[in-house]
């Protein structure tokens, strides 16, 4: 029982971290100037960095995203989600310690601001939920093998 309970929390939670990663990346599809905007305010890229993130990060997460869903190389989607979301807590790490007064720009871009802290903290459970996707598709892979 608990192997059927665990094997379908592993499921429920990759679609969500998916769900949550397609979203995030298709809202900053639709609007990567402001996307752009939100990257610049950390100032942590040159001008044409800012616009480059912009172009290319909504579609690696719409792609980590898809893949997470559709259940295709799952360690190697979780561990990319892994790396993108310690950049976004450095990143938020750094504004919070520079005092600057941000939105993170993960969801929407303009309109009202969340709080930094907010963010992070969510970052830090978007982590976690990879962390035990990259653990559950390796002891799912070595149940195969065996």
């Amino acid at each position: 029982m608990k192997a059927w309970l665990n094997r379908y929390l592993a499921v429920a939670v990759r679609l969500a971290l998916g769900g949550i990663f397609i979203y995030a990346g298709a809202v900053k599809i639709i609007e990567p100037v402001s996307f752009a905007g939100s990257i610049a305010a950390y100032k942590l890229l040159p001008y044409f960095g800012n616009f480059l993130v912009a172009a290319v990060l909504p579609w690696l997460e719409v792609f980590c995203g898809l893949l997470l869903i559709v259940g295709c190389r799952l360690k190697a989607a979780a561990l990319i989600i892994i790396l993108l979301n310690l950049v976004f807590m450095a990143a938020l790490t750094a504004a919070i310690v520079r005092g600057l007064d941000i939105d993170c720009g993960c969801f929407r871009q303009g309109g009202a601001k969340s709080s930094p802290w907010l963010a992070l903290l969510r970052d830090v459970l978007f982590l976690l939920a990879a962390i035990y996707t990259v653990r559950t598709a390796s002891q799912s892979a070595a149940n195969r093998g065996k």
